[in-house]
Order: C-alpha cells, then structure tokens, then sequence
C-alpha cells in the first residue's frame, strides 16, 4: 500500500476507478476513461485498478461495488461514487480540484 499511499498523497487531484475484469468490463468504460484523462491532461491523474488484483487495497477501503470512483488530492478523499459515470461528469468532479 505504500505505493497507494505516494499515488493519492498527490497535490495533483487523482482519479482512481476500481473496476473488476470478471465482470465483464465493456470497452465503453475504458473509452470513458480514455477520454477523461485525454481532457485533464497534466491537470489530474486517472488511474484503474482491477479489485481482484488488488483485494487488501479493495477491501481497505471497503469497495463494495464496481466500478467505484473515488478522486483524491493530497492524500485526502474528496469525492466516491460507486456506479458508472459519463466523461463529462467525471471530467466536471475532478476539475473541481485542480
């Protein structure tokens, strides 16, 4: 976890989609994402992380359903939803903290 730890102690506002490949992910949430990162830019971060991989970090932070958003800026979390989002929301959430 320390390297969770250096990710979301950030000043740059991160957003992180814990997502779970065995359920089927579409491409249409990779596009979304894609997109989202596309219009930050140096602005803010986007990273996945696939829960089952990652299980004590899942567990940790108690991600009960996927996908689940959650933004972090300087090691604090500013915003969670779980379910999905279009890229313009997200884009709108993150721009908050920048």
């Amino acid at each position: 976890m320390t390297k969770f730890g250096e990710l979301i102690g950030s000043k740059t506002p991160t957003l992180i989609d814990f997502y779970a490949d065995w359920e089927g992910e579409n491409t249409n949430l990779h596009s979304i994402l894609r997109d989202v990162a596309a219009a930050l830019g140096d602005k803010a971060k986007v990273v996945k992380i696939d829960v089952s991989k990652n299980e004590t970090l899942a567990a940790a932070l108690r991600i009960k359903g996927n996908p689940t958003y959650i933004i972090y800026k300087n090691g604090e979390m500013k915003w969670r939803q779980t379910g999905q989002q279009d890229a313009n929301t997200l884009i709108s959430l993150v721009e908050q903290y920048v």
